[in-house]
């Protein structure tokens, strides 16, 4: 069956010099009734028409086709690149071309849409860190203010502003802390101590710690049933900790009353564990779900504020399993719970 896709220039021009050739030909035997006119006339036509044709698509078309591969690519042609301009390209048929241009377009609107993600994620970032900042700094110039407005006067309110004005402090360190380890491990200064250790003794540790917490609001704090059985892996112990600490505080955070937090710890294959931290909280709608990693992100902007933290912490917990070359993932519902796991490097 004739197919008109991958046509050559050369197949190109053949093919439309014989379609007018031939009925200019057999008018010519209707006038002349001379077969012999009629096939001169059909080789000086053919002929003609077949080279007129292909230097046509060769000078003109080619050569257009040619300066788009050279602006798609946007590359100073090499000694290589220009042979393949000069003798490959023409063999290309016209529906290849057109599916390079639409591949190299399809790459292109793809960069694009990076692009203004990634101008959009800027641009949230530095509203988000301004509103963090200032939010201590104001509280901070309010009680400096009053204490020097004549509270410093009374000793039991001098001392109750200057406390708080501790506690804001102590939050915009915290802040600038967890931005610059998340810098670090971002350009891979922050560089790993990887060793070997049991993952549920460090779980059991982190339990003990955020134990307090866990007691206010009633919440047990637990290993799965038959997740028991000592699992070692092999990764920065330190590293792993603190974003063990900041899943559970979470879990526990946004928990129910009387609800719980559960860690499971399950062999993948040989070489992998995955480690996952599931409660009973509130949950988080799935159209947060994509975006909860992202520095500052809050599901409910009043809610996590209140609750405290600077917003960083899945930000750093993300990074951490970045830079062991792992990764991360949610589970949540609204109401039912919420499940975060990472996997890990088997020992």
């Amino acid at each position: 069956m004739f197919k008109t896709k991958n046509l050559s220039p050369d197949r190109l021009s053949f093919f439309t010099a014989l379609c007018l050739s031939t009925p200019i030909s057999i008018a010519f035997y209707v006038i002349s009734f001379r077969w012999t006119d009629s096939l001169i006339a059909f080789l000086i036509i053919f002929t003609l028409s077949y080279f007129l044709i292909r230097y046509v698509l060769n000078k003109f078309i080619y050569r257009k086709i040619k300066v788009i591969y050279k602006y798609i690519y946007q590359i100073k042609a090499s000694q290589r690149e220009e042979m393949y301009y000069k003798y490959i390209l023409p063999k290309k048929s016209i529906e290849d071309v057109r599916e390079d241009v639409e591949k190299w377009a399809e790459q292109q609107k793809a960069v694009i849409d990076d692009l203004k993600n990634n101008e959009r994620y800027r641009r949230e970032f530095l509203q988000n860190l301004s509103h963090e900042i200032k939010t201590p700094i104001f509280a901070i110039q309010g009680y400096v203010d009053t204490l020097l407005g004549g509270a410093l006067e009374n000793p039991n309110v001098s001392k109750k502003f200057l406390e708080n004005t501790s506690r804001n402090v102590t939050r915009m360190v915290d802040l600038v802390n967890d931005l610059d380890e998340i810098t670090k491990l971002e350009s891979g200064e922050q560089l790993l101590h990887k060793k070997k250790f049991i993952i549920q003794d460090m779980i059991r540790d982190v339990f003990e710690t955020l134990s307090k917490k866990a007691i206010e609001k009633n919440i047990q704090c637990s290993i799965k049933k038959g997740c028991e059985q000592p699992v070692e892996v092999f990764a920065d112990k330190e590293k792993i900790f603190r974003l063990l600490v900041n899943l559970v505080d979470n879990a526990i955070k946004y928990g129910k009353a009387d609800g719980y937090v559960t860690a499971g710890i399950y062999k993948t294959d040989d070489k992998h564990v995955l480690v996952e931290i599931t409660d009973n909280g509130i949950g988080i709608a799935e159209e947060h779900l994509p975006r909860i990693f992202e520095r500052f992100y809050r599901t409910d902007v009043g809610r996590s504020r209140n609750a405290g933290g600077t917003g960083l912490g899945l930000a750093i917990c993300k990074h951490i399993i970045e830079a062991h070359g792992q990764s991360m993932h949610v589970r949540s519902k609204p109401d039912v719970g919420t499940t975060i796991g990472f996997t890990l490097d088997k020992a």
